[in-house]
């Protein structure tokens, strides 16, 4: 009975075994069938195309580059570690949780332009940004080191001295810790919800005995078992009304201070008294921010703003993409803390620096004008436009001529003025406009609520789907709802990202029209730091065009049916990729051929193809793109005749214009849209004709300024990467600059404050507002003059915490010196007349001497082509002597206060804001990320001579 048995269960066991076999043989032909499948459909690549993201984070380290920029002042380049920072995390919370919601995906998903997975591509992002983290930590280290040497100190608790300890824990027991909410974490007491981007205290607690002498191996072993299972974890999260930084003091006339985590995590033992304290750190989780805006919109009877309001509260909640510590977590609470947020450990990442530099903004009016004052870039504002009368009716001058503001050299308050004057004419009758992002204080958006007070017929049309402005749009909009505007929200399947303001009133003649079209948005706070073009038109055929428009946004419905606008997602792409074909016609014909674009990305693969087929006809392609280019230029046979440069500096770069052709019948257009698919496809954009011959050699001349820079400038090289800051600088042999760097940001600052101390003064008295404006105006303007007062008594004013009964720090007084009366020239809200204002007569100094090294940029194939960046490449002299040799300057430069009136904008008679890194550590004489760094120099700056400062 037994042999029996077991020859049974020897037949099952073979049978088992077969049958497993062939199950196995099954799967195997599934798996080769699927990759099959797999290979199949992975599309082509072409050496001339590039994966996005990993562009993005290329960009991302041109940015980073800027905070060891010898040229840059030291706390602006904290500001550039800040804004590195503040960009990788808004990458991670969308492009990376966009792929990990693709890599979810059944069906197979490619990336069109390098046929990588989500999967591909999320394991390339996380290795490149492994490998730029260490090297923001020396940075961040270096720059702190350099303000310490100029009495700024960024003090760590073990940096504090016994004085310096006791006023902080006075001042964390008296003001902090009262309001402070700590939490017990271990099997029995849940995980609690950790918001995206805020600050937590990690502290890893000890409820066990620690092992013994003596004890044995095994015992041990089972203690730390037994730990590592119940783990004991607290967590502070960071109390939301408590000031960020906390000013200790300092030895002379220097500023210290320390940031509110690295207290807290001094006094963590206190904290939780009743447990032993084994370690602190400081984390933050980033989340998944990219939210379908029409998921389950169906599903519920809501107005799209309500269903706004619904969206954004689902995203603090959706799930992690990352988990950053401050420094390199514990084993155990690494594997504790990914388990609880459901995370791989390739998503950890310990960064060496605070994980939130927002303090860095507002550390110059922390430490005080005096200690900052050589340290900051010298302030520059707005000026008021040279084509524009200060004071006269702008829709009178606007009648007259079309006007191109350009931002932020000349100030948005001339467009504010139009509208302020728009909403008072009794003959205006309606202003429509789209609104894609909003200052939270507005003058531009009191003015038109104003004219909807006023009975004007004010259509406003709200993109409530502008990431990260969804909350501010909310508001706004029902504020304009509230007095009367009407609301609509564009379309349902595409945002609405034109920048047009349709104003119509009644003439002499009959309707007549004023359009304003930008290629940036309505903002007046970040008019000041994105570089924009505005242009202003009573051309007849655009505005009945700008009527389309809007009629077609309240229908809901796209058209191509307009006479001078190109509107997407119907016209651009096949206007552009039309022009493209019109240059390359050209070039088949022997003619010249050119085209010109300036874009902040480049993604969309049917203009990228269509351009490298340009190049294979011979036509020369310039591209200024300050972000991602997944276009690799000069790959030989392919994009050889195409240059890629790139300008990333003081001012976000953010206008699009686009020129095709040579001599004087090239076209023109300035756009809202990126060569992007979504802003081609999926957006609602605008691009429209520049034809008025003053503008387009603004236009024109403004595109070669910023080709001429030396100082910024840096080209996409066949290899993936960026030639170095300083590239097209002329040097002598021993590689150090022969003439003054050319920054084009800072050249156009300087020639908008020249052409506005000679523009035109009215003849007669200011124009006026003839009705009163929205009583909403002068609670802003108070608020706004409270909370500047505030500001400036706290820079002004504020002493260090001193021990419980000590007496405050007797203040200081400076000694008094005299200095000679000026007038500094600023936009400004008010009429009053200003036309006596001059500036002094500017002195010459040996400085001014110095010519600005503009020169040509060097055909492609003078720029080095390596496979992998080399830690010896460098500018050779020859190839910048042949360079200067070679051809004529650019550019002249600045010109002085007294020099012959010029326009505002420079015009040349010649052309002119997360891949392999850029060469590093190779010489003992530069810093640890191999970027020469050098302490600024304290100058007098352009604006102090030219106002006699």
């Amino acid at each position: 009975m037994a042999d029996i048995d077991r020859m049974k269960m020897g037949a099952d066991t073979v049978h088992q075994g077969a049958h497993a076999a062939a199950s196995q043989s099954e799967l195997d032909s599934k798996a080769s069938d699927k990759a099959k499948r797999v290979k199949k459909s992975r599309p082509r690549t072409k050496a001339y195309m590039q994966n996005r993201e990993l562009s993005w984070l290329t960009f991302n380290e041109r940015v980073l580059d800027q905070s060891v920029d010898p040229n840059v002042p030291l706390l602006e380049r904290m500001k550039f570690i800040a804004i590195w920072r503040s960009n990788l995390q808004e990458f991670f919370m969308v492009r990376v949780g966009s792929l990990l919601d693709l890599e979810l995906a059944k069906e197979a998903i490619y990336d069109s332009k390098t046929g990588m997975t989500p999967t591909e591509q999320l394991e390339s992002v996380y290795a490149r940004v492994r490998e730029l983290t260490p090297q923001v930590s020396e940075d961040f280290r270096t720059v702190r080191r350099q303000l310490e040497a100029q009495g700024i100190h960024q003090l760590y608790p073990d940096e504090l001295t016994s004085h310096q300890r006791d006023q902080l824990n006075q001042y964390l027991k008296s003001n902090v810790l009262p309001l402070i909410s700590p939490q017990i974490v271990n099997a029995t007491h849940p995980f609690p919800h950790l918001e995206n981007g805020a600050l937590y205290i990690a502290v890893r607690l000890d409820n066990l005995p620690e092992p013994k002498e003596g004890m044995s191996k095994e015992r041990r072993k089972a203690l730390r078992a037994k730990a590592a299972e119940d783990v004991l974890m607290g967590i502070i999260p960071m109390p939301r009304n408590c000031p960020r930084t906390i000013k200790l003091d300092s030895e002379g006339e220097g500023y210290s201070f320390i940031l509110l985590e690295h207290a807290l995590e001094m006094v963590a033992d206190k904290i939780f008294s009743m447990y032993p304290v084994k370690h602190a750190n400081v984390i933050q989780v980033t989340r998944n921010a990219d939210l379908d805006m029409y998921e389950e919109s169906d599903e519920y009877d809501e107005d799209f703003r309500s269903h706004m309001k619904r969206i954004l509260k689902k995203r603090s909640r959706l799930a992690p993409v990352r988990l950053e510590s401050e420094r390199p977590l514990s084993d155990v609470t690494e594997r504790f803390l990914a388990k609880r947020l459901g995370l791989k450990r390739s998503q950890i990442y310990a960064v060496g620096l605070p994980l939130d530099m927002g303090y860095a903004f507002g550390l110059p009016s922390m430490v005080g004008p005096k200690l900052a004052e050589s340290f900051v870039d010298e302030p520059a504002s707005p000026q008021w436009p040279a084509d524009l009368v200060r004071g006269k009716s702008i829709m009178e001058q606007v009648k007259e001529k079309d006007v191109l503001l350009s931002y932020p050299y000349e100030s948005m308050d001339a467009f504010v003025h139009l509208l302020q004057e728009a909403a008072t004419d009794p003959d205006v009758i309606s202003i429509k406009i789209t609104l894609y992002r909003l200052a939270s204080q507005s003058r531009l958006a009191e003015a038109l609520i104003t004219a909807a007070e006023n009975g004007k017929d004010v259509t406003a049309l709200f993109e409530l789907r502008a990431r990260f402005d969804e909350s501010n749009n909310i508001e706004w909009s029902q504020r304009f709802e509230q007095a009367g505007c009407n609301i609509i929200y564009g379309f349902r399947d595409y945002k609405v990202h034109s920048k047009i303001c349709a104003i119509t009133r009644r003439g002499a003649d009959g309707l007549e029209f004023i359009t304003q079209l930008g290629t940036g948005n309505y903002n007046e706070k970040t008019a000041k730091l994105y570089t924009d073009l505005s242009m202003i038109t009573a051309d007849p055929k655009i505005g009945e065009d700008a009527s389309m428009f809007f009629r077609s946004m309240q229908l809901e419905s796209a058209t191509d049916d307009y006479q001078t606008l190109m509107v997407a997602p119907l016209m651009i792409k096949k206007g552009i990729c039309a022009y493209i074909d019109e240059e390359i016609a050209k070039a088949h014909a022997g003619e010249p051929a050119e085209i010109l674009m300036k874009t902040n990305s480049v993604t969309d693969k049917d203009v990228i193809e269509k351009l490298a087929e340009a190049s294979r006809a011979g036509v020369k392609v310039t591209m200024l793109v300050r972000g991602i280019s997944c276009l690799v230029p000069g790959v030989e046979g392919e994009t050889e005749n195409i240059r890629v440069v790139s300008v990333v500096g003081r001012l976000l770069e953010h206008s699009r214009i686009y020129i095709f052709g040579a001599g004087e019948d090239r076209k023109i257009y300035l756009s809202s849209a990126d060569l992007m698919t979504r802003n081609l496809d999926k957006r609602v954009e605008i691009a429209w004709p520049v034809n008025d011959p003053h503008l387009r050699e603004k236009v024109q001349s403004y595109f070669n300024t910023m080709l001429s820079d030396t100082a910024k400038l840096r080209e996409l090289k066949p290899d993936g990467t960026y030639t170095e800051l300083g590239h097209f600088l002329a040097k002598d042999a021993q590689g150090n600059p022969i003439a003054k760097p050319f920054d084009a940001q800072d050249h156009l600052i300087k020639e908008a404050y020249i052409a506005a101390e000679r523009a035109p003064r009215p003849e007669g008295p200011n124009f006026v507002m003839h009705a009163n404006l929205s009583t909403q105006v002068e609670a802003l303007v108070e608020e706004a003059a409270d909370e500047m007062a505030r500001e400036r008594e706290e820079s002004e004013a504020a002493e260090p915490v001193g021990k419980e009964g000590q007496d405050p720090k007797p203040k200081v007084e400076e000694p008094k010196t005299e200095k000679p009366e000026t007038k500094e020239f600023e936009p400004t809200d008010s009429h009053v007349d200003d036309s006596l204002a001059k500036a002094p007569e500017e002195k010459k100094t040996e400085e001014d001497k110095v010519a600005y090294a503009t020169v040509e940029m060097p055909p492609v194939a003078s720029v080095e082509k390596s496979a992998a960046p080399s830690a010896s490449a460098q500018v050779s002299v020859s190839a910048a002597s042949s360079v200067v040799s070679g051809s004529e300057p650019r550019t002249q430069p600045v010109a002085s206060a007294h020099a012959p009136a010029k326009a505002a904008i420079p015009v040349s008679a010649v052309p002119s804001d997360e891949l392999p890194p850029v060469p590093r550590r190779d010489s003992a004489s530069q810093s640890a990320s191999g970027r020469p760094i050098e302490m600024p120099a304290k100058k007098k700056g352009f604006f102090a001579r030219l106002f006699g400062r």
